[in-house]
């Protein structure tokens, strides 16, 4: 299928079998990179299905997509960013037909293609979001809530009684971690880079915020835990934090290695010091939000020595999810809310460390 593109940006509609969608042409800044373009809708494959996007969430790893940066799949130029999107499905592929007109949230086929007015998911990344559930919450639960999830319970096993060290917790999922560590009984330690963002940390149920630009990060932790240190650490920032958390860990506390924002070049690098471990005593933990269906989990362990969260997994967290936020034991945090047209701008923004909580582009 042959590109339909006009890069004029404004109101410009799409026509038949045709959409909007923000795309990347040459890597570089957002409001360099990204071009307004008329492509054609996507089809949905075997088991996947085609969602008329509302909503579109964003997500620090969208700006590897648009800079160039290191990112697991390298797609080629063009191609719309986006990681998540929110809508109804208004299509389905073969095996994917009991979606048709659900209200969902899901992730875009290889992880991008979700700046755009459709966007083809698989199923295994798909997940129904109830209409009780107003926008622009339910465009905000999926990727953070999911993540953290994942990393407090699944892998850190959390307990009532434990102190976590949250770092960037005054984003996405440093704001929903947050959440989730107070919901289960644990006493919360938020890391935040300005002071601008301290108090939503407090709001969130966080016991210490520290500035970590301003402020002792060790100092402060460990006065705290009366030199103890933190059971956990949920640390989506990387490399610039990462020696000072060490620091921070208890005997037998848990990493939780969630995200790389400070450093993605780091990534597939040589990085970690065995004896800096062995000496910590601590249990490193890496996370992944991705959801695969059981026979491909079984294929990548196979074939790569990947684990990957299964859907089955996946359906369990949204449920639960779904139930503390209906409980109102936990809430979305929506930083603020742009136009479809806004969005390059919107996520300049936060690649400059300019928002709070979820940024979402409405359509």
């Amino acid at each position: 299928m042959s590109d339909i593109t006009n890069t004029s940006v404004g109101t410009t509609s799409a026509g038949a079998g045709t959409m909007r969608a923000w795309r990347t042409h040459e890597y570089g800044p957002p409001l360099e990179a990204l071009k307004l373009d008329i492509v054609p809708i996507p089809e949905p494959g075997p088991g996947e299905v085609r969602v008329k996007v509302q909503a579109i969430p964003l997500n620090l790893n969208d700006i590897e997509r648009i800079s160039g940066g290191n990112k697991m799949v390298n797609p080629d130029l063009p191609y719309a960013p986006g990681m998540e999107v929110m809508g109804v499905v208004d299509a389905c592929g073969p095996g994917a037909e009991v979606w048709l007109g659900k209200r969902v949230v899901g992730m875009p086929r290889m992880a991008y293609g979700g700046y755009a007015e459709y966007a083809a998911c698989p199923q295994a990344a798909t997940f129904e979001m109830p209409d009780d559930i107003p926008l622009p919450d339910a465009a905000a639960l999926y990727y953070p809530f999911h993540l953290a999830w994942l990393g407090l319970h699944d892998r850190a096993d959390i307990k009532a009684g434990e102190t976590v060290l949250i770092h960037a917790a005054a984003g996405g999922s440093g704001s929903a971690a947050i959440q989730l560590a107070v919901n289960a009984g644990a006493r919360v330690i938020a890391s935040v880079g300005s002071d601008d963002k301290m108090q939503l940390c407090r709001d969130l149920g966080a016991e210490l915020v520290i500035n970590y630009n301003s402020q002792d990060l060790v100092k402060e932790v460990l006065a705290f835990t009366q030199g103890r240190g933190v059971d956990i650490v949920f640390d989506n920032v990387g490399e610039a934090v990462m020696e000072k958390s060490m620091h921070c860990i208890a005997y037998n506390g848990r990493y939780l290695m969630m995200g790389f924002a400070s450093n993605k070049a780091c990534v597939d690098e040589k990085f970690i010091v065995p004896r800096r471990l062995a000496v910590g005593n601590f249990k490193l933990c890496g996370v992944i939000l991705s959801y695969v269906p059981e026979m491909m989990a079984a294929g990548l362990k196979e074939g790569m020595g990947w684990n990957f969260a299964t859907t089955a997994l996946g359906t369990k967290i949204q449920n639960e999810i779904l139930a503390l936020i209906r409980a109102k034991k936990i809430k979305a945090v929506v930083g603020k809310t742009v136009s479809f047209t806004e969005l390059p701008a919107a996520i300049d923004a936060m690649g400059k460390r300019q928002t709070v909580g979820r940024v979402i582009a409405l359509l």
